[in-house]
């Protein structure tokens, strides 16, 4: 697995993500109500504090071990045992369905329906978090199953709107100058009304 996401600004944290599907799945899991660096540096900082990102050892880990190295500062996320708690149900997921191993997900996968479900089986991987991890593995990683376009919606696009869209500092800056303005436009990534 090699990727190109430049997210972290912490050059061995990209690296993680650009090589590790379990590393990579952690980081868009975290990916909600904290900003997209702080998120996708969590898989880095949990590889830190453990001294592996391996699922299966994380997820024979007792909760409660596993969530006060989550909390610890600085915490992987803003609710760190909340999506502490998420990280280590996914863990038992990609133990139970995926060999303990996150690129397996979407290994061998021809269709993108068949990846959109793989990735809605997964604790905390709604729609929208599915659609924009698939154009992500197809921008950043040429993971195309095929129907991926259609499968990502908009997310697909030619707009820096999402993580997908990051390659580089410039980029970063562009995908949060997108952010901004749809949010000064009331919309959302998807160019929806905000409710």
């Amino acid at each position: 697995m090699s990727g190109t996401l430049f997210i972290t600004g912490i050059k061995s944290a990209d690296a993680l993500l650009n090589r590790d599907g379990t590393a990579l799945l952690i980081g868009m899991l975290l990916d909600q109500q904290v900003p997209m660096q702080w998120a996708f540096t969590g898989p880095y900082t949990l590889r830190k504090r453990l001294g592996h990102l391996n699922a299966k050892r994380i997820a024979a880990m007792d909760l409660d071990e596993f969530l006060a190295i989550c909390s610890q500062k600085p915490a992987i996320h803003r609710f760190p045992k909340s999506m502490g708690t998420r990280v280590h149900q996914l863990c038992h997921a990609l133990t139970r369905d995926h060999q303990g191993k996150g690129a397996n997900v979407w290994k061998d996968v021809t269709d993108a329906s068949e990846l959109m479900q793989r990735l809605r089986a997964l604790p905390g991987f709604g729609e929208e978090k599915a659609q924009i991890f698939i154009a992500l593995l197809a921008k950043r990683f040429d993971v195309e199953p095929r129907g991926w376009q259609k499968t990502a919606g908009v997310f697909s696009d030619k707009s820096p709107r999402s993580v997908a869209d990051i390659y580089s500092s410039a980029t970063l800056l562009k995908v949060r100058g997108w952010k901004q303005m749809q949010r000064a436009r009331s919309r959302d990534k998807q160019d929806r009304p905000l409710k």
